[in-house]
């Protein structure tokens, strides 16, 4: 896990474009799923702060790319407001190696080689590194998984979401506390679930031990594209487990709650 050495840079505003990622982002997670190892119990986290060793290894070229030694913003637990159809997202800034899809544009220039820019332009990008709060078993947060068959909710995906360095430490809509100078908000793209549709289900990160009541979020209301709603960040089932371990190498212990029901 990238250390959390956080820098204090004021700047503009930048949005992202509003689109669904989810079936290119599932089949990604397809292509890898083969390659997951397992960390056993006994290995934990690895070293002391609970952070995973970072493996220079190259992620499937196709589907990830590695950004090495940048600051970055995580939302992978990240709670999100959402407004005029963008879900507004407060994340954590980081620095250190973290992974992303490609989203390849120009001659070269990708998501890694755009967010090197931002420090000095006044933004960041979201991309993923191992959040240990959903580390088993001392983490206070878990995985949920939203059935495929049930779940109609909406989530959003931040990989790739420009965050504002102009809100660290201060107050944002939708959020009831004065942000700290190591959040940011970012702005997302939402997916909607159709359980008529999907092959797979998605899953969300929320409060560890389980608790039932949480899979509400599963389902439209409460987690809509409406004005005023608060959705959480999201993805298809598999994907935290295939980025960590394209990242790192290895899956530790984690976190997962799913519906007593058995839903699928």
């Amino acid at each position: 896990m990238s250390t959390a050495a956080h820098t204090r840079r004021l700047g503009a505003l930048a949005l992202e474009p509003q689109f669904d990622r989810a079936p290119a982002l599932a089949t990604a997670v397809a292509t890898v799923l083969s390659l997951m190892v397992f960390v056993p119990p006994s290995a934990a986290l690895g070293p002391p702060g609970g952070r995973l060793p970072t493996i220079h290894r190259a992620a499937s070229p196709e589907a990830f790319v590695i950004c090495e030694d940048q600051t970055y913003a995580l939302c992978a637990v990240a709670k999100c407001f959402v407004f005029n159809d963008v879900a507004y997202c407060k994340c954590t800034v980081e620095e250190g190696d973290s992974i992303s899809e490609p989203f390849n544009f120009g001659d070269d220039q990708n998501v890694c080689t755009a967010n090197a820019e931002g420090p000095d332009n006044g933004y960041m990008i979201s991309t993923y590194s191992f959040p240990p709060s959903v580390a088993a078993p001392d983490g206070d947060m878990a995985l949920y998984t939203c059935g495929a068959k049930t779940s109609n909710g909406t989530y959003a995906q931040c990989d790739g979401g420009f965050c504002f360095t102009s809100t660290r430490g201060q107050r944002f809509p939708g959020f009831e506390e004065q942000l700290d100078e190591d959040e940011i908000i970012c702005s997302c793209p939402m997916t909607v679930a159709d359980p008529s549709t999907a092959k797979i289900g998605y899953q969300i990160v929320g409060p560890f031990p389980c608790q039932e009541s949480f899979f509400e979020n599963c389902r439209n209301p409460p987690a809509s594209t409406s004005t005023g709603s608060t959705v959480y960040v999201g993805a298809p089932t598999g994907t935290p487990r295939i980025l960590t371990h394209e990242l790192y190498g290895a899956v530790p212990p984690l976190n997962l709650c799913v519906p007593t029901s058995g839903d699928d």
